[in-house]
C-alpha cells in the first residue's frame, strides 16, 4: 500500500500564486464580457424607452449569459494554449509531463463498474481489453475489478450473475474480480460506491470509476494511476471522455460536436481552475482514504415518508475533496476513455432530465462551510446550466409576443445593435467548437483523422444545424421538467436503452407534442404579424417546431448505418482504427469508409 499523506501536510504548490492570477484574469474577462453584452442588449431594446417587457427580456437574457461567456473564454484560452504551447497538456497539468510511463505500479487499485439493468455481455466486451492490457503489462495483481450491481430486473439479474461468474473464473489468477448485487439501491450510484467503500475501500489506495457505458484502455488506467502515485496531493484525477463510434445518426452527430467542444473548453478551463477541476463520475481515479473520510454525501430531507438522495453526486464529491485539502484535476487528453451516448433524442432527454434534477439539488451546498470560491462558482454554473433553459424559452415566448404586437420590428429592437448582439450570441454559443475546428483545419494530421478537409467541413455544417435544432428542444424539455419539480414531480435512477432503435411517430408525438406546439405557435404568430422576423426566430423556434421529425429521422437505423459508411459524424477512431477499439468489434468502425489518401486532405 502507498504511504498516506495526512491532509494537514498538504501545502499549496509553487504555482499557487500563478493559479490565483489566472483566476483573477478569468474573472475580469468574464465580468467585462457580461457587462458589455448586457449593455449591447439594452441598446438593442431601447426603441420607445424601457418598459416592464424590456426589463424582463434583459433579465432573462442575463440568466442565459454565464454559460456562454464562460464557454467563450474557456475556448479562447484553450485555443491559445493548443496553438502556442509546445505541450498543451503539460501547460495545464505539469505533473502529467513528469510521467515517463515505465514507473512501477505500487498502488493497490480497485476498478469500480457500476451497473443497473444492463446487458452483461456488453459490459464484459468493454472490460476484456482493459484487463488483458493490465495482465500483459504485468500489473494484474495490483488491480481488483469490482462489479457493483444495482440491477432490479430479475431476468437481467440472473443473466448478470451467470455471465460474471464465468467471467470471474476466466480471469482467475490474473486479475481479481468481485461481483456484488444490492437488493436495496440506497443512494443510487453514489450509494453503491459508498457501500463498496465501507466493505472494501480500506484494502485499496485508489479506485478507478467506470459507468456501464465506459471503456478505458489499460494504458489509460496505468497513466492515471502513475500520476496519482507521483502526486500525493491529488484526490481526484479525471480523464477526458469522448464518445465511442456509433451507428446511430443522432449519436454520431452529437459525438462529433462533443469532440470539438471538449478539446478547447477543457484545456481552457483547466488552465485557470487548476486544482479545483471537475469530476464527471466516471473514467477517473479517486484517492480512497480522503474520499472515504470527506466525500460521504448527506441524505436530503424528504417529505417525511422517504429519504431523498443526490442524483448528480460527482461535482459535490469534487468540491468536498477540494475542501478537504486535496487537488481535483482533469487530464485533457483524448485517448484516456470513451463512453456510449444515447442513440435517440428521447433517450438523450431521459438522461438529461436526471442530470437536471440532480443539478437542482446543488443549491443546498452553496453555503457549505470550507468550500473554495472556484468550487462555489462551479456549483452555481451547474445550476445555471439548467436554469438558463426556461430563460431561453421565456425569451422566445415574450420576445415573439412583444414583436408580434409591435407596429414594426424597428419599434421593438434596433437593427444596428440587434444584429451585432445576435452575432455575439452565436459566436459565444459555438465558440468551443469554432476554436477546435480552426485548430483542426490548421493541422494536416488532424484533418486526415477527421476524414479530410471536405468531409470535416461538411460535418461541421451538419453539426451546427443539428445543434441549432437540438438545444431549444432540450431547453423546453428542461422548462417543462423544472415546472414539474415545483409541484413535486421527480424521477429516479432509470435504466438506459443503448442499442440503436427506431422512434415511431406515436412515441415521438406523445413525448414532443408540447415542443411542436410551442415552435409552430411562435413561427405562426410571426408569419401573420411580422414575417420578416422569422429567419431570426428560427434559432429558437425551429427545433421545437421540428422536434417530432427530428426525433424520428435521427433515430432511423438505416440512416445511421449509411452515415457511418460515408463518414457523416466521423471521429478520428474511425480513420485510424486503434487496435483497442477493433477488439470491441464496433459496427461503426467496421463499416467506416476507407481512410482518405493524403492528397484528398
Amino acid at each position: 500500500m502507498l504511504e498516506r499523506s495526512p491532509p494537514q501536510a498538504l501545502q499549496a504548490d509553487a504555482a499557487g500564486n500563478d493559479i490565483s492570477g489566472r483566476r483573477v484574469l478569468f474573472a475580469v474577462l468574464f465580468a467585462i464580457t457580461m457587462a458589455g453584452v448586457l449593455v449591447l442588449a439594452a441598446l438593442a431594446l431601447a426603441p420607445g424607452g424601457f418598459d416592464i417587457i424590456d426589463v424582463t427580456l434583459l433579465a432573462l437574457f442575463a440568466v442565459t449569459l454565464p454559460w456562454m461567456v464562460a464557454g467563450f473564454w474557456n475556448a479562447v484560452i484553450g485555443f491559445l494554449i493548443v496553438r502556442l504551447a509546445a505541450d498543451p497538456i503539460a501547460a495545464v497539468m505539469p505533473a502529467a509531463a513528469r510521467i515517463r510511463g515505465d514507473e512501477p505500479v505500487t498502488a493497490s487499485t480497485a476498478i469500480l463498474l457500476c451497473i443497473r439493468n444492463e446487458l452483461p455481455e456488453r459490459m464484459i466486451r468493454n472490460l476484456e481489453p482493459m484487463l488483458a492490457g493490465l495482465d500483459i503489462a504485468g500489473c494484474g495483481e495490483r488491480f481488483n475489478l469490482y462489479v457493483l450491481s444495482d440491477t432490479s430486473d430479475a431476468k437481467i439479474a440472473g443473466d448478470e450473475e451467470a455471465c460474471f461468474a464465468a467471467f470471474t473464473a476466466r480471469w482467475r489468477d490474473r486479475v481479481a474480480i468481485t461481483y456484488r448485487r444490492r437488493t436495496v439501491n440506497t443512494g443510487y450510484k453514489a450509494g453503491n460506491i459508498r457501500e463498496f467503500c465501507e466493505r472494501w475501500g480500506g484494502k485499496h489506495d485508489f479506485a478507478v470509476t467506470l459507468d456501464a457505458d465506459s471503456f478505458m484502455t489499460a494504458d489509460a488506467v496505468l497513466r492515471l494511476v502513475r500520476i496519482m502515485q507521483a502526486d500525493p496531493k491529488l484526490g481526484i484525477l479525471q480523464g477526458l471522455i469522448v464518445g465511442l463510434p456509433s451507428t446511430s445518426a443522432f449519436a454520431r452527430v452529437f459525438q462529433f460536436g462533443m469532440r470539438l467542444g471538449m478539446r478547447s473548453y477543457t484545456i481552457g478551463s483547466a488552465w485557470w481552475q487548476g486544482d479545483c477541476g471537475p469530476y464527471w463520475g466516471h473514467n477517473a481515479v479517486l484517492r480512497l482514504e480522503p474520499f472515504i473520510a470527506h466525500c460521504a454525501l448527506p441524505v436530503l430531507s424528504g417529505n417525511g415518508t422517504e429519504d431523498r438522495h443526490i442524483l448528480s453526486h460527482d461535482q459535490i464529491e469534487a468540491v468536498l475533496m477540494r475542501a478537504a485539502g486535496y487537488d481535483v484535476r482533469v487530464l485533457p487528453q483524448e485517448d484516456l476513455g470513451w463512453e456510449e451516448n444515447p442513440p435517440t433524442l428521447l433517450e438523450f432527454i431521459r438522461r438529461d432530465l436526471r442530470w437536471c434534477q440532480g443539478n437542482m439539488q446543488y443549491w443546498r451546498f452553496l453555503s457549505l462551510p470550507g468550500l473554495k470560491p472556484v468550487s462555489r462558482y462551479q456549483l452555481v454554473l451547474a445550476i445555471l446550466m439548467f436554469i438558463g433553459s426556461p430563460a431561453w424559452i421565456g425569451l422566445l415566448v415574450l420576445g415573439t409576443l412583444a414583436l408580434a404586437f409591435s407596429d414594426t420590428p424597428a419599434s421593438f429592437i434596433r437593427a444596428d445593435a440587434g444584429m451585432p448582439l445576435l452575432v455575439c450570441v452565436l459566436v459565444m454559443w459555438f465558440s468551443p467548437k469554432i476554436a477546435s475546428a480552426i485548430d483542426i483545419l490548421l493541422r494536416p494530421e488532424l484533418r486526415r483523422a477527421f476524414g479530410g478537409t471536405g468531409l470535416f467541413i461538411i460535418n461541421y455544417v451538419i453539426e451546427t444545424v443539428y445543434s441549432i435544432l437540438l438545444c431549444p428542444i432540450l431547453w423546453f424539455g428542461h422548462t417543462i421538467f423544472l415546472t414539474g419539480l415545483l409541484f413535486g414531480r421527480e424521477i429516479g435512477w432509470i435504466g438506459q436503452t443503448r442499442d440503436d432503435h427506431a422512434v415511431p411517430f406515436t412515441l415521438a408525438l406523445h413525448n414532443l407534442w408540447p415542443h411542436t406546439l410551442l415552435g409552430c405557435a411562435a413561427l405562426g404568430l410571426l408569419a401573420v404579424t411580422q414575417p420578416a422576423a422569422i429567419p431570426y426566430a428560427l434559432f429558437l423556434a425551429a427545433g421545437p417546431a421540428l422536434a417530432i421529425p427530428f426525433a424520428m429521422i435521427t433515430a432511423w437505423p438505416l440512416l445511421g448505418s449509411v452515415a457511418a459508411r460515408i463518414g457523416i459524424g466521423r471521429l478520428p477512431e474511425e480513420t485510424e482504427r486503434p487496435a483497442v477499439l477493433l477488439a470491441l468489434a464496433l459496427p461503426a468502425i467496421e463499416s467506416a469508409a476507407p481512410s482518405p489518401r493524403p492528397s484528398s486532405v
